[in-house]
Order: structure tokens, then C-alpha cells, then sequence
């Protein structure tokens, strides 16, 4: 038994949710605007803040997307044709795709790739373990775009008897995320380095290198900063963010009409065939540089999973399966809501962007070779320091969002499974999402001071960034097509167009930005395969396990068929032992007794627990239990995020042994009288105390194929080398054991 014990049932499989509601007082969670009481100025109130939220990293792109572009000597038409593609880039997958189709692929209010894949793990079975969940009512999703899936296609059968398929497709889910993490790591840099090299505009005699250490530095403060939490500065976010998207546009307008007013003819889509037929593969080159148009329409959020968790925890919302669900733009459904994020793309961020791209591109079709300069260049001379001091602190927000949503996403990870055990502290007693983690903290710190210092420039870092997007868009793309023929059951025909349309938009770009892989693409899209393998093979080897203990546990009747046997001892003293299985009992326990023959006389099945709250008071803190066992009891001690379990050992004991004490004056189990249960007890006590936690290994033996063989022994690394799941209680070390066992595969 590895104490496994951040949620409130982590005896059952990860990769599944089942949500009923527990009283007719609340409804079930649905993203719609009215079941979430969201009505008017409450709507764009919400608009007006995921705009330092959602958006910090789309809307500073424009900081970054022409310098990264590999022009030589460009002439009118080609600009015309790169605006072009911007301009349908950003309808098409902005508009179309994700605004009008994806947000409504929620799951439960959740978006991302996680939730997709969650999706299609509730409603067919494609998870990676068979589903021991029957088909209910509550398997429907509440929206009413979700039909019944009793009767599956063959793609759904398909999956259903292909092992292989399965794992992939958790794979994919998995390596989703894992993108976002590692382009995550390039956004502060990019983002601040490009803000920086402003400075270049007014002082040429500034270095490239003076430009990259301040930029270093700027960073280095923000992950210093970290662990003081952002509630401090996070009301700034919007404010920074709404100010940067209305005066960039103002600025962009300004350029049109002074430098070219007949830009927007651009938008016809014969500028991007001709850009096409008279550059031929340097036109299909430039898609690795126009993509960054659209890096930040995938953003992550702080808290998308946590808002949901939290929500359906104030509901009285019995969660028997958990998921994880993230992230893409839609992602942040959970934190806001459909309609409010509709709202800020189509009035604000949307044409926002249009108008300073286009103003960009005006400027630049009357200063052909001004584009290596960046964004600064078509700022006028009598405003160039107000949008520079917005720039920086714009570029710093987007940082700040990616940093914090990567703390959250790992947060989310190892509660739920997918990621081994890191230090996460909560910086706020009063947001259950602020959170913090010193080793990711710095591990993003070093990788992006690196970055910054390794690639020089902005054009540079250019080619490492937007590669692994654009392949998470495909990977939604992907997966929301498998949503639409399992579950939302569209005709294939049309399913068929939707994919063709998006994956063959999005191939082609991927096929542009693999170019730029030798050029430094290859760093977020090795730290991404890295990030998946280390999840998959967790997450794998922590269902195998959990799928072993509930198959091998130990019921109380075996218990009492063990405990009944002559060669079973009942020893002097009090043990506590550790389990992560609240129906039943960990296979540790029945392997401690057969060899060691033995069970203390007072023995306490101890779980902890940890709810979603900020602190449990102390009559709620200990919930202890008769098991119908002479000397034999349940406890569960449960604490919230803000709650310190670093108690004195002895003190622990007491605490413990006080709510049992008071539990057994309640009453007997007439197997004794209260009187003996007490001095049981306290004689338990006196004679000494154990505390007994498994330490378990599988045994991959020559029988497992090979894919067992490799993702165990690689869980088996990961397991050894991450911090225990128990939190630390004071116990003494000579109180500690830990019994040992192989799990067979």
C-alpha cells in the first residue's frame, strides 16, 4: 500500500466521472449562462475579467508574430497575403472552430483535451482499464446536446476491443496538456524578452545581451515572487489587459489610415493564393511565423478543475470518478462561463486583434523591410513610452497567468494521479486554487532564464514557439470529432467535414512549423514527450495498483476469518495503520498478518482525507468508527488546503485516542462493555505505539509483455524518487513502519 489520500474516494479508477446530485436544493452543474444564475452586467462583468485570465497570451502576440517571420525582401502583395492568412487563421479557428463548436464540448462546465477525453471515457468505453460503472441516467451529460450512447457505432467499438487504441488515445490526451506546459515555458520569454527589446527603439546603442539580462532579471524577480501568491497584484490583470486591447487597436487604426486605408481588401483569400503561387515554399515557410497569431488561443487556467471540484463539492455532489480535465481556450469555462467568454473574443479580443494586425501590416507595406524591428516600430514617436510601460507589464501578466496555471495544472495533476508527488503550498487561506509549487517554481525559472539566454533574440525563440500549439489544436481537433460521432451522434458526413476542414487547416501548419524544429522547435516538443511519458507511465502504474488493491482488498468478514484463527496472535500496544482504501481494506494489511502472524490488541485503519475546503474545525477533523472487530476501529482524519497536519506525534495519538474514547461511550457493539473498550484502550496506549504504512512494489515478472514491463519499471523509478503521499503528522521515527509487499501483475 502506497498511502495514496488527496481526494475523498481514491479507491476507484481516476479516469472516470460519475455525478449525481444529493438534494433537489441544488442543480447539477451546466454551463449555460441561466443554470449558472450568470445574467446581464454579471455576463460582461465576467467578460471584462477573462481578459487577464484567459487572453494575456493572445492578445501580446502581436509583440512577436512579424519579427518571427523569415521575410527576404518582401514586397506589398506578400504582405497583403500574410494579413490574409492571419485574418482567417483567426475567424476560422478562432471564431468558428473554438467560439462556435468547442466551447459547447464541455464537460460538466470543465473544456481542454482532458475534458474531451473524459468525455468519451463516460459515455464509451475508451479509458485505458475496463469501466466497472454500469450505464446510468447520470451518465448523461446534462446539456442538451448530449444524446444517449447505449447503442455504439463501430468507431466506438473500435475502441472498446482495441487495447492499443485506448492507450493512444489517453496518450494523446495526456501529451495534450503536456504541450501546453512546455510551450508554457517559452511564453514569459518570449513574452518579456519582446517587451524588453523595446528599449532598442529610443537607445540603439542598447545590446541584444543588455536586452536579454534585463529580461532574464525581470523574469527571475516574477518566479521569486511566486511564492507570496498573486492575490496581491492578480486585480491588476484586467485592468493592464483591457488597457493594452483597446489602445493597440486605436494604434492600428492610427497606422490604416495614415499608411495604407485599402488594407482590409486583404481579406479576400486570392492575396493568399497569389502569396502561395509567386513564393511557392518560402509562402509555406511563412506559416511557421503567421501561426503565432493564434499561440495564445490556447491558454491554461489557474483553477479550471479546482472551480468545478469546489462547485460540486458546495452542491452535495457525490463524486464516485474523478477526471481531469485540461486545457485548451475553452479551459477556463469552468472558472467563467460559456457566453462571458464568447462575449470578450468576438467584442474585444477578436477585432482587437484584426485592427492592430491590420495597422501592423499597413505600416510595414509602406516600410518593407521594417519588420525584424518588431512591434514598436509603428508605435508613434509621441505615445512610444506609455505603450511601452503597457507592453511590459501586459507581457508580464500573460507570464504570470502561464506561470500560475502551470502551478495549478501540476496541482490538479497529483491530486488526480497524473503526476508524482511535488511540494504544492497554498499561498491563500481563502482561494483553494492559489497555489505554489517551489520545485516547478524553479525548474520553470531555470528553463526560461535558459531560453532566454540560449536563444538570443525574439526571431530566434520565435522558431522554438507555437510548435507544440498548433499540435494540441490538432489534438482537439481530434478528439472533438470523436465527440461529435460517439456522443453527439452528428452524421459522419458532417462530422467528416469538420475534420476535414480543421485537420487538413491545421496540418498544414503543422507541416510549416516542423521546419523550424532544428531551428529550436525541438525544445518544447521534447520537454512535452518527456512531460507525457512521465504522466502516462504514473498514471498507468498508479491504476494498475489501484486496480490490484480493490481486486485483492480485504473485507471486514476476512478480516474476522483471519483474526479468528489460532495461529493469529492479538499483541499488546496501539497500531495505526495507514490505508487508501475506504471500502474495504489494503491487500497490505492481510499480507502483514499471515507472515508476521500478529495484530496489535487496539488496532486503527487510518485514512486521511482531504475536502475542499480552507480548514476543518476540530469536531469535524477526526471521524472515527466500530468495524465490529474486538479492538478494531475506523478513522479518518480530514483537512482542508489551509489546515497544518505537522502535529506533535504524542499529541496526534492523543487527539485520536480521545475521539475514540468519546465514540465508545456513545455506545457498544456487544461484543464488550464500554468500560473494557476504554481500558483497552488506554492499557493500548501505555504499552506502546506503531504506526504501520505499506511500501508496496510490483513484481514484473517474465509473464508481463513487454508495454508492462516498460511503464512499471519506469512507475517503479518515479515512485521511489517522489515525496511521500503522506503528510507529515509528527510521528516519531521509532513509532514508523513500513511493511513491504510485490504486487504480481
Amino acid at each position: 500500500m502506497d498511502v495514496q489520500l488527496p481526494i475523498s474516494n481514491p479507491s476507484v479508477p481516476l479516469s472516470e466521472i460519475d455525478l449525481e446530485c444529493s438534494s433537489n436544493e441544488h442543480h447539477c452543474i451546466n454551463n449555460s449562462t441561466e443554470e449558472k444564475g450568470v445574467h446581464g452586467w454579471k455576463t460582461a462583468l465576467l467578460a471584462y475579467k477573462t481578459l487577464g485570465i484567459v487572453f494575456g497570451g493572445l492578445v501580446t502576440s502581436p509583440l512577436y508574430v512579424y519579427p518571427s517571420m523569415n521575410l527576404k525582401s518582401p514586397v506589398e502583395d506578400d504582405y497583403l497575403g500574410i494579413y490574409s492568412i492571419m485574418f482567417w487563421t483567426l475567424t476560422l479557428i478562432g471564431v468558428v472552430k473554438y467560439v462556435c463548436i468547442a466551447l459547447y464540448a464541455d464537460d460538466h462546465g470543465e473544456g481542454g483535451t482532458f475534458a474531451l477525453y473524459s468525455l468519451l471515457c463516460r459515455h464509451a468505453n475508451v479509458g485505458i482499464l475496463p469501466s466497472k460503472r454500469k450505464n446510468t441516467n447520470s451518465d448523461i451529460s446534462h446539456g442538451s446536446h448530449y444524446t444517449s450512447t447505449e447503442m455504439h457505432n463501430k468507431l466506438g467499438k473500435f475502441f472498446e476491443q482495441s487495447v492499443v487504441a485506448r492507450r493512444l488515445l489517453l496518450f494523446v490526451a495526456i501529451l495534450g496538456m503536456s504541450m501546453l506546459i512546455g510551450d508554457g515555458i517559452l511564453t514569459p520569454a518570449i513574452s518579456v524578452l519582446s517587451a524588453m527589446e523595446g528599449l532598442r527603439g529610443p537607445f540603439p546603442s542598447v545590446s541584444k545581451s543588455i536586452v536579454e539580462a534585463l529580461s532574464a532579471a525581470v523574469l527571475i524577480v516574477l518566479f521569486l515572487f511566486q511564492k507570496f501568491g498573486t492575490s496581491q497584484v492578480s486585480f491588476l490583470f484586467s485592468p493592464i489587459m483591457a488597457a493594452w486591447t483597446f489602445t493597440t487597436p486605436m494604434i492600428g487604426i492610427y497606422s490604416i489610415v495614415r499608411h495604407y486605408p485599402s488594407i482590409f481588401k486583404s481579406i479576400s483569400p486570392y492575396y493568399i493564393v497569389h502569396l502561395f503561387l509567386q513564393n511557392g515554399k518560402k509562402g509555406w515557410l511563412l506559416l511557421s511565423g503567421t501561426v503565432l497569431c493564434i499561440t495564445g488561443m490556447i491558454n491554461l487556467e489557474a483553477g479550471s478543475l479546482q472551480e468545478i471540484l469546489k462547485y460540486l463539492n458546495h452542491c452535495g455532489i457525490s463524486i464516485q470518478y474523478v477526471i481531469s480535465g485540461f486545457e485548451a481556450m475553452f479551459a477556463d469555462l469552468g472558472h467563467f462561463n460559456r457566453r462571458s467568454i464568447q462575449i470578450a473574443f468576438l467584442f474585444t479580443i477578436y477585432p482587437s486583434l484584426v485592427l492592430t494586425y491590420a495597422g501592423q501590416t499597413a505600416y510595414l507595406i509602406r516600410n518593407l523591410d521594417s519588420h525584424n524591428d518588431g512591434f514598436y516600430k509603428f508605435v508613434p514617436t509621441h505615445v512610444y513610452w506609455p505603450m511601452f510601460f503597457i507592453a511590459t507589464l501586459a507581457a508580464i501578466v500573460a507570464s504570470q497567468s502561464l506561470i500560475s496555471a502551470t502551478f495549478s495544472l501540476v496541482k490538479q495533476s497529483v491530486v488526480l494521479d497524473y503526476f508524482p508527488r511535488v511540494t504544492v503550498v497554498h499561498t491563500s487561506p481563502y482561494k483553494e486554487g492559489e497555489v505554489y509549487s517551489p520545485e516547478i517554481n524553479y525548474i520553470l525559472m531555470v528553463l526560461c532564464v535558459a531560453v532566454v539566454l540560449g536563444f538570443g533574440d525574439g526571431k530566434n525563440l520565435g522558431n522554438a514557439f507555437g510548435v507544440v500549439v498548433i499540435l494540441v489544436m490538432l489534438i482537439t481537433t481530434l478528439l472533438l470529432t470523436l465527440v461529435m460521432v460517439l456522443i453527439w451522434k452528428i452524421p459522419l458526413l458532417l462530422a467528416g467535414f469538420y475534420f476535414i476542414i480543421f485537420f487538413t487547416l491545421e496540418g498544414v501548419y503543422v507541416s510549416a512549423v516542423f521546419t523550424k524544429i532544428p531551428q529550436g522547435g525541438w525544445l518544447p516538443f521534447a520537454i512535452s514527450i518527456i512531460l507525457a511519458f512521465i504522466m502516462f507511465g504514473w498514471y498507468y502504474g498508479r491504476q494498475k495498483n489501484m486496480d490490484y488493491e480493490m481486486n485483492h482488498k480485504i473485507t471486514l468478514d476476512s478480516l474476522g476469518g483471519l483474526l479468528s484463527s489460532p495461529q493469529i496472535q492479538r499483541v499488546p500496544g496501539l497500531c495505526f495503520f495507514y490505508s487508501n482504501i475506504q471500502d474495504g481494506l489494503t491487500p497490505v494489511l492481510g499480507h502483514y498478518i499471515k507472515n508476521m502472524h500478529s495484530l496489535h490488541k487496539v488496532t486503527v485503519f487510518t485514512t486521511l482525507r482531504y475536502l475542499l475546503v480552507a480548514k476543518v474545525t476540530s469536531k469535524e477533523r477526526i471521524v472515527v468508527k466500530r468495524l465490529g472487530l474486538t479492538g478494531v476501529y475506523g478513522c479518518t482524519i480530514q483537512y482542508g488546503y489551509a489546515d497544518s497536519l505537522d502535529l506533535e506525534g504524542d499529541d496526534f495519538v492523543s487527539q485520536v485516542a480521545d475521539s475514540l474514547r468519546a465514540h465508545i461511550q456513545k455506545g457498544t457493539d456487544g461484543l464488550s462493555s464500554i468500560e473494557e473498550d476504554i481500558l483497552e484502550l488506554e492499557k493500548a496506549k501505555l504499552e506502546g505505539v506503531v504506526h504501520v504504512q505499506g511500501k508496496t512494489r510490483f513484481h514484473v515478472g517474465k509473464q508481463c509483455g513487454w508495454f508492462d514491463k516498460i511503464l512499471l519499471k519506469f512507475y517503479e523509478a518515479l515512485h521511489n524518487n517522489c515525496r511521500s503521499a503522506l503528510p507529515a503528522l509528527g510521528i516519531p521515527l521509532p513509532q514508523k513502519m513500513e511493511v513491504g509487499m510485490l504486487y504480481e501483475v
